[in-house]
């Protein structure tokens, strides 16, 4: 789900154009970088439904301002899970990625506990949020996980040393502060927050959400800005071509991409790091591609295609 953070930011719409994303592909296939974005940063509508955590036995749907997924500070300690076993050589050896899996299965059962506020820099927002689920109920961090560990095989297969910042293996959490400390304390080469989104029926697609210029507290992305907008706008242009899922129709202009400045996950990050939500768990269409193993394994493909090819320049 998108980072729920409690104040949705003002709308402003300097929409990005879609040929951008489409772009990415052909350049992509080229061998060459990924045309840049040239929108300013834009805000999600909020589609109804909030996406704070809310003491109920299944995820609530989601707000159209994303969640940010992750902090360390009340959470039960635990150290990220790191890829294990004889690592396989190939064209990524010697690169870091850290995969984010958005929102954690148990955090409806520990809403007290991600609810507490964590500092993002430049304001305070929840530790975490509970994600949302499609009507049927499949969460939106099962979904989160599972693509998670189809990408985290994909790079592992091509020489990559991966990093979860969690794998089903802490009660709630992490917060958002820790979400971005374990990709910056991993040195990471790049880092992908998965989500779902969580938004009105009708609303459909994939959208990236990259790093805006912030700097206040801890918070400075003032490094971080241009190589995120390539690894967002390469994994845009991939998953497309992969999944065949169209850039939303509600955020971004139908470009698939959107700038915000409202995320701790991304506002502490050091190295770059951008969110994807794959599509909106509310609308019927959607969630039928969401709840299906193919298509999930044809997103993990497109995601692993566009961190690749960042990842080789």
């Amino acid at each position: 789900m998108p980072y729920d953070e409690s104040v949705p930011p003002t709308p402003r719409r300097r929409p990005l154009l879609a040929a951008a994303v489409l772009a990415a592909v052909s350049l992509t296939a080229a061998g060459c970088g990924a045309g840049e974005d040239g929108g300013g940063a834009q805000a999600r509508p909020v589609p109804g439904g909030g996406t704070t955590a809310a003491p109920s036995s299944a995820p609530p749907s989601k707000s159209a301002p994303a969640p940010e997924k992750t902090s360390a500070s009340t959470a039960p300690s635990a150290k990220p899970s790191k890829s294990t076993g004889g690592r396989a050589t190939g064209p990524l050896s010697g690169k870091t990625v850290v995969i984010d899996p958005g929102h954690n299965p148990g955090n409806h059962l520990h809403t007290r506990e991600i609810n507490r506020q964590v500092d993002i820099g430049t304001t305070h927002k929840e530790c975490d949020t509970t994600g949302t689920s499609t009507d049927s109920g499949y969460a939106e961090a099962r979904f989160t996980l599972d693509v998670s560990h189809r990408l985290r095989t994909l790079l592992r297969a091509q020489g990559a040393n991966v990093v979860l910042t969690y794998d089903n293996d802490r009660p709630y959490g992490p917060c958002v502060d820790e979400r971005a400390r374990i990709g910056n304390e991993a040195g990471a080469d790049a880092v992908v927050s998965v989500h779902a989104d969580g938004s009105a029926v009708g609303n459909r697609g994939f959208h990236v959400i990259l790093p805006g210029l912030v700097r206040g507290g801890a918070a400075d992305t003032s490094k971080i800005v241009e190589p995120s907008r390539d690894l967002g706008t390469r994994i845009a242009g991939l998953f497309v071509r992969d999944t065949g899922s169209a850039p939303s129709n509600y955020v971004g202009g139908n470009s698939g991409l959107d700038i915000r400045k409202d995320l701790g996950g991304l506002n502490l990050s050091t190295v770059p790091k951008v969110f994807i939500e794959c599509g909106n768990m509310r609308d019927p269409k959607d969630a039928a591609l969401l709840t299906s193993a193919g298509w999930r394994q044809k997103a993990a493909q497109g995601i692993a295609e566009g961190i690749s090819s960042y990842l080789k320049g």
